[in-house]
C-alpha cells in the first residue's frame, strides 16, 4: 500500500501541487497538514508513519510517498524518521527533488540518512560528556546517577530533538544497570535528566 503525505509551512501556502502529484502516483490514502518546519510536532505525519506499521505489521507491503523530502523535515529530522521507517521496513519514495525515486530500507539513502543520524548523536554525546565534566569540576553531579548514563541521556536528547514527550521518550529508555536494569526510567527521572543536562550545558559556556 502506498500512503501519501503532503505539508506546507504555513496556512497560507496552497497543497495542490503536492495533492495533484500524489494522486498522479496512484497513492491509495493521503494524509496533509499545514505545519512549520520548525514545529516539533506533525500529528498527520505521525498518524500516517503510525498507520504504516500497523499495515506492514500484519504482513502488508507499505511506502511513504511525499512529492519531496523537504516536505519531511531536513538534515536530521529527516535521518530520525527514516530510521523509523526501516526498523519497520516500511518503504520511501519522493516524487521530485534531490532524492526523487522509491528506496528500500536496505537502500543506500537510508544508509545514508542514518549515518547522518548517527553522527548527529555522536556529537550529542560529545557535547553531554563535556557538560558532565564541567559539572563535576564545579562539584555537581546530573541528577539520577543510579539508572542513568551518557548514553542513555544522549539517547533521551536525540529523541526529546524529534519532539517526542517525557512519556514517549521514557518509554523508549531501558535501564542498563543497578536494581532497576532492564525497566524503563519514569517521566520524572527524564525530567530531571534532560534539566540537569541543560544546566550544565549551560555553565559550560560560561566563563569562571
Amino acid at each position: 500500500m502506498r500512503i501519501g503525505y503532503a505539508r506546507a509551512s504555513t496556512a497560507h501556502q496552497s497543497l495542490d501541487t503536492q495533492l495533484d502529484s500524489l494522486r498522479a502516483a496512484d497513492v491509495g490514502r493521503v494524509v496533509a497538514e499545514k505545519v512549520s518546519t520548525r514545529a516539533t510536532t506533525r500529528p498527520e505525519l505521525d498518524n500516517a508513519v503510525a498507520l504504516a506499521r500497523e499495515l506492514r505489521a500484519s504482513g502488508v507491503a507499505v511506502t511513504l510517498v511525499v512529492h519531496e523530502h523537504k516536505r519531511l523535515g531536513r538534515g536530521i529530522e529527516l535521518a530520525a524518521l527514516a530510521e523509523q521507517l526501516k526498523a519497520s521496513s516500511i518503504g520511501l519514495e519522493f516524487l521530485t527533488g534531490e532524492l526523487q525515486g522509491s528506496h528500500d530500507p536496505s537502500g543506500v539513502v537510508f544508509t545514508v540518512l542514518a549515518a547522518l543520524s548517527g553522527m548527529e548523536r555522536e556529537y550529542i554525546r560529545d557535547r553531554t560528556l563535556e557538560g558532565h565534566e564541567s559539572a563535576r569540576k564545579r562539584g555537581k553531579t546530573i541528577g539520577g546517577a543510579t539508572v542513568v548514563g551518557d548514553d542513555m541521556l544522549s539517547h533521551a536528547l536525540h529523541l526529546r530533538a524529534q519532539g517526542l514527550s517525557l512519556r514517549d521518550i521514557a518509554a523508549r529508555l531501558v535501564i542498563t544497570k543497578g536494581k532497576k536494569k532492564g525497566q524503563h526510567p519514569s517521566s520524572a527521572t527524564v525530567l530531571r535528566m534532560l534539566r540537569d543536562h541543560d544546566h550544565a550545558t549551560d555553565q559550560a559556556v560560561i566563563p569562571d
